[in-house]
């Protein structure tokens, strides 16, 4: 997609659709104003029929309007009039606006949406809104199909531009740049999570990794094997890969884009490629969605694709550890007790509570890069999504500094987090007769005690934990990968990067 910054006033743009914003009541926004000006009142007259409320995301396409030179012109709700408008109404009318927009023949496009006023948004953040929501209209997965979409049947939009006053113009094109890396990652992070098991196995996994060092001189591979694992002790990972034939892998992607001192930012993405639950088996019902059980890996690698194309002045190094957990007679058994790669046993109650027993044994690998804060990202519990539902990730942490930039960096970019006590009160739960601690802690708290486990292994590091298990994909007709929290946390090391200088 060419996206381009449109300095001025809208003016009357040759193009094939020109999209302008209706407030309730059939109030005409500033852009909107000027255009019906251009048209002799032709859009005032349509609004006057009763067509559009100006609802927020709330559209209405209409054609060779006289005067206008634009072919189309999309109507897009904002909601109220006021001085600005809300950031979910803003959402709503992009989200509308780009849904609409592709369902029509217009090759280029020049959106008006970008010069208003809205709450706790600059130009660039405005502008990086806008083409992210046009990113995600457009994605469409078809690498397992036989037959790929007709190129006629394919959205022809190929032209954007975005309107900002003068004074805005540089802060709009930070906010492309921006948009323009973190389109990149989130196609990585969604093609990985949307292949299904079979094709995205661990192996698979290491293998895009390693095709994203070779792409990007700012990005260092390192594949850590099973026989190495066995000499670094990670019993916990290599348990949950003793039921599956697929070979575990730990992927460590750094990226070298600030000082040579600087201490990295380490990001900890889950990596199972397929949950069956291990002789804790799943039940049948939606199982085929477990191969989005990498998603945290995914938004991992994602995120350090990303970092490449935007080249933050930062460093940071991903890891993934990577494994299937599959029903199998050398399989982890309830009441087995593993040996992590700090030393610290593991009674496993749950084979299905595998996620925390790969990440803890990357969390301890982590500790070698001498980490500045570790955030680990995890499809890790059910109890989450009953929590929290889909509006927000579950955010738990021992550093209230680095939980509170991650809920900030949430709310700037619209990828939410909620965070959720770690009260030492919880860790009663995970007391275990037979070992250090147990892999659950009951139904009760899930979500937590999984933290709770996760902090043992996190002692004396600024350590954070993202539940993305209700975030990262979307069932039903609109099954697919979200590419979340990849924008939550390119908005984290952006601010990072920024308060650096």
């Amino acid at each position: 997609m060419d996206f381009s910054v449109k300095a001025g006033a809208l003016g009357n743009p040759d193009t094939g659709c020109v999209v302008v914003g209706i407030y309730e009541k059939r109030v005409l926004t500033r852009a909107a104003a000027a255009l019906d000006e251009q048209g002799g009142g032709a859009i005032s007259h349509v609004l006057k029929s009763g067509d559009h409320k100006g609802k927020p995301g709330e559209t209405l396409l209409l054609h060779a309007l006289p005067g206008i030179a634009a072919e189309r012109v999309l109507l897009v709700g904002c909601g109220k009039e006021a001085e600005e408008i809300g950031t979910a109404d803003y959402r709503k009318a992009l989200t509308g606006a780009c849904n609409a927009l592709k369902g029509t023949g217009a090759k280029s496009a020049v959106f008006a949406l970008t010069d208003l006023a809205v709450t706790g948004r600059d130009s660039a953040l405005k502008v990086r809104d806008a083409a992210l929501a046009l990113g995600n209209a457009l994605y469409l997965y078809e690498e397992t199909k036989s037959e790929k979409s007709a190129q006629e049947d394919r959205p022809p939009l190929k032209k954007v531009a975005y309107v900002l006053d003068e004074e805005e113009v540089a802060s709009g094109k930070r906010g492309l740049a921006e948009a323009r890396a973190l389109l990149a990652g989130l196609e990585l992070t969604k093609r990985l999570a949307n292949l299904p098991g079979n094709i995205c196995t661990p192996s698979y996994l290491a293998d895009q990794a390693k095709k994203l060092g070779h792409a990007h001189d700012t990005l260092d591979v390192t594949i850590v094997e099973e026989k190495e694992m066995e000499k670094l002790g990670m019993g916990a990972l290599l348990s949950v890969a003793k039921g599956s034939r697929q070979p575990p892998r730990l992927i460590v992607v750094e990226y070298r884009g600030g000082k040579k001192k600087q201490k990295p930012v380490v990001l900890v993405g889950k990596g199972l490629t397929f949950d069956a639950g291990g002789i804790s088996l799943k039940p049948a019902a939606a199982m085929d969605e477990m191969k989005y059980d990498m998603s945290g890996g995914a938004a991992v690698l994602g995120v350090m694709k990303a970092l490449a194309e935007l080249k933050l002045p930062i460093n940071v190094t991903g890891v993934v550890p990577a494994s299937e957990n599959l029903p199998d007679g050398a399989a982890n058994k309830p009441g087995d007790v593993v040996t992590s790669m700090s030393g610290q046993t593991i009674e496993i109650l749950n084979t299905d509570a595998e996620g925390r027993l790969i990440l803890c044994d990357a969390l301890t690998y982590s500790r070698r890069f001498e980490p500045e804060v570790v955030v680990d990202i995890a499809t890790l519990t059910g109890a989450c999504v009953v929590a929290l539902g889909k509006p927000a990730s579950g955010l738990l942490g021992n550093d209230q500094t680095l939980v509170n930039a991650l809920l900030s960096a949430g709310e700037r970019s619209g990828d939410r987090a909620w965070q959720l006590p770690l009260w030492e009160e919880y860790q009663d739960q995970l007391k275990s007769p037979f070992a250090d601690m147990a892999n659950v802690g009951g139904r009760e708290g899930g979500t937590i005690t999984a933290a709770c486990f996760l902090s043992r292994y996190t002692k004396d590091l600024k350590w954070a934990h993202l539940d993305i298990a209700a975030t990262a994909w979307d069932s039903g007709a609109n099954k697919g990968a979200t590419g979340r929290p990849l924008p939550l946390l390119m908005q984290y090391l952006i601010d990072r990067a920024g308060e650096r200088g």
